[in-house]
């Protein structure tokens, strides 16, 4: 039977710095993965490499813009000397500037879907020219419910992630004779720095629209991306897999 473990494999997590990036991190170093984390604030990437280290794994840390396409490459290059190879990548690093539409500048509108969706495609590309030469790999981009469902004062947002489920899907098809994987995960609600600042009252209008009565947590998140980047689910791409309590159905 095919395992769960990603012992010998290397994975690039952008976003890895904090939050959904960071729990992915280290679900992946528990089980044998060495991590790159990518992110914009070095100082807390470094943090977050360190942890990994001192689970027995390598780590190393880039401070890298995912929307500039040369900063990514410079980094892939780096990667492919350090170990050779890139097993898993996943798309994590997101932003919000929510607004309502009349409200929203093009600006907001830019920024966010730049960092959401333009940075999944460079980051994507980058990998995917090594993954088709090694007829191996796992992509694993993060979208959100909020991308299938819509939601008032989130046009961007919703915008981004409903291109990144888009992305996904072609890609998938792309890469899949290589024997390369390209899964989307949509999370509902986590407990995150970015959800926690939302005021008590549309988090508690939120936790009454799931069916669980409860938050997710980030490693929840972590744990389906470790299955999607893993052997087990090899026979799996193209797909959006929601986790959301049932708050979507």
């Amino acid at each position: 039977m095919c395992e769960l473990s990603l012992e010998g494999k290397v994975a690039l997590i952008t976003g890895g710095a904090r939050g959904i990036g960071r729990d992915i991190a280290l679900v992946f170093a528990k089980e044998g993965a060495d991590i790159v984390i990518c992110d914009v604030n070095l100082e807390q990437a470094e943090a977050a490499a360190k942890e990994v280290r001192d689970m027995g794994r390598s780590s190393i840390a880039f401070k890298a813009d995912v929307t500039d396409s040369k900063a990514v490459q410079a980094m892939v290059d780096k990667i492919l000397d350090k170990y050779k190879k890139l097993d898993i990548l996943i798309n994590n690093a997101g932003i919000t500037k929510d607004s309502l539409i009349l409200r929203m500048s093009e600006e907001d509108w830019d920024k966010v879907i730049a960092v959401n969706l333009k940075g999944c495609f460079v980051c994507t590309r980058a990998a995917a020219k090594i993954m088709l030469k090694q007829r191996s790999g796992h992509i694993v981009n993060l979208a959100s419910i909020i991308g299938i469902m819509g939601n008032s004062g989130q046009a961007n947002y919703a915008a981004s992630k409903a291109g990144i489920i888009g992305l996904t899907k072609s890609v998938a098809k792309e890469l899949a004779s290589r024997g390369v994987c390209v899964n989307a995960i949509a999370p509902g609600f986590i407990k995150t720095d970015m959800t926690a600042r939302l005021p008590e009252d549309i988090q508690k209008k939120m936790l009454s629209a799931i069916p669980l009565g409860r938050f997710g947590e980030a490693k929840d998140v972590a744990e389906l991306a470790l299955f999607l980047s893993s052997e087990r689910s090899s026979y799996i791409t193209g797909q959006v897999v929601q986790i959301d309590g049932g708050m979507l159905m």
